[in-house]
């Protein structure tokens, strides 16, 4: 079969970028070789997301230990990469079938931190920060190629006749949004996304979604910003790069001010970070009125500064972290806001975000790697077709 892999020595992490369009033997499942194929299942994808996570592998910018840790431990040169799934089920394990219930021909999506459900945080429900977690497509296989291999205890049965397909091989990133809103209660709330790509994108739209009232977008990218207006943001911020040059960790106070005047004089009521700036995070508390609540999904290697640690205690503002989707309450809430009626999500995330698959779907068949580059440069999105 065909897969897309990271197939390179560690030593030449650094100076290359990319990834590989090979020849790879398919998965099986061999129960009798390996008793917990009994709880898998084989799956032919119909389409599959490129995420950030793989943007960065494809740039070397981060995941590198991850992958040839688990490489080493696996006794394996190639990484099949990927963790967005949009699939058809073709075989069960035995156990697969009688305890999961699931069978050839259904349609799944999947979650992509493989949970080992033995651990403390598994056993009281918080299977979505597991000890022991693997990532699909980092630390273990994933799913660019012509069949995936995957627990079934992972994976998300999906209604093709009532979430658009292209949509539905987002869900997993989306549900990094539904996560991230769902922290707080944000009807009939002001709200300041600071970070405009993929994920601050789906959350414009799911926070609406949820009830917000005000949506802010704040993004040093013209285009991401042109984006979260189409996406129907109320009020779009442009970040100086000067101020980003300037001032690494002390707030943008302009932006302070521009967001506090828009809030009765005091700020938002919630504020997210979601793009891994140090700045971005001291910029989004001094934004947040007190009492107010921040959330942080951006994350980005080395120490933080906090330029006002107090403000936070003296001012009540609480803060809220956010990693992964709650498993599976998360899914349960994206799937029922993705079939609503009562809004225009998939339309928006197919419109806007995919761009009516113009430029940003690709037949992984016809894999061309200088094509894929530019649009993943270009597009906050970019999905595989099988």
């Amino acid at each position: 079969m065909k897969a897309l892999v990271l197939d390179i020595p560690r030593k030449d992490w650094e100076s290359t970028q990319g990834m590989s369009f090979v020849d790879h033997d398919p998965p099986e499942l061999r129960e009798s070789q390996d008793p917990a194929d009994a709880s898998r299942v084989i799956i032919r994808p119909r389409y599959t997301g490129f995420c950030g996570s793989d943007k960065s592998i494809w740039f070397r910018h981060a995941f590198k230990e991850p992958i040839f840790d688990s490489l080493a431990a696996e006794q394996k040169t190639r990484r099949i990469c990927g963790h967005e799934l949009l699939g058809e089920i073709v075989e069960t394990g035995s156990y697969a079938g009688s305890h999961y219930g699931y069978k050839a021909g259904d349609i799944v999506s999947t979650e992509s931190h493989i949970f080992c459900g033995k651990c403390h945080q598994c056993k009281i429900g918080d299977a979505h920060v597991c000890s022991d977690h693997k990532i699909i497509g980092i630390s273990t296989d994933g799913c660019f190629a012509e069949l995936v291999k995957l627990p079934a205890k992972e994976l998300w049965k999906t209604d093709t006749n009532r979430i658009r397909p292209e949509v539905a091989a987002i869900q997993e990133p989306l549900g990094n949004a539904v996560h991230a809103c769902s922290r707080v209660d944000l009807r009939g709330r002001t709200l300041a996304i600071f970070g405009c790509g993929t994920i601050g994108l789906l959350s414009i739209l799911v926070s609406r979604a949820m009830g917000a009232a005000c949506i802010i977008g704040v993004d040093p990218n013209p285009k991401n910003l042109e984006l979260a207006e189409r996406l129907g943001v109320d009020l779009p911020i442009q970040v100086s790069r000067e101020a980003i040059q300037d001032t690494p960790h002390s707030p943008d106070l302009e932006i302070v001010n521009t967001i506090r005047n828009h809030c009765f004089g005091e700020g938002v009521d919630v504020a997210m970070e979601m793009s891994g700036s140090n700045q971005a995070l001291n910029t989004a508390i001094a934004s947040t009125r007190a009492g107010g609540d921040i959330v942080l999904f951006g994350i980005s290697e080395g120490d933080y500064t906090l330029s006002n640690f107090q403000e936070i205690i003296m001012h009540g503002k609480s803060m809220h972290s956010v990693i992964g989707r709650e498993v599976f309450q998360t899914w349960y809430t994206l799937s029922n806001l993705l079939q609503s009626k009562g809004h225009d999500l998939q339309d928006k995330i197919y419109e806007v975000i995919l761009n009516r698959g113009e430029g940003t779907v690709f037949p992984f068949l016809e894999f061309n790697r200088d094509q894929f580059e530019a649009s993943i440069r270009q597009h906050p999105k970019v999905i595989l077709k099988y």
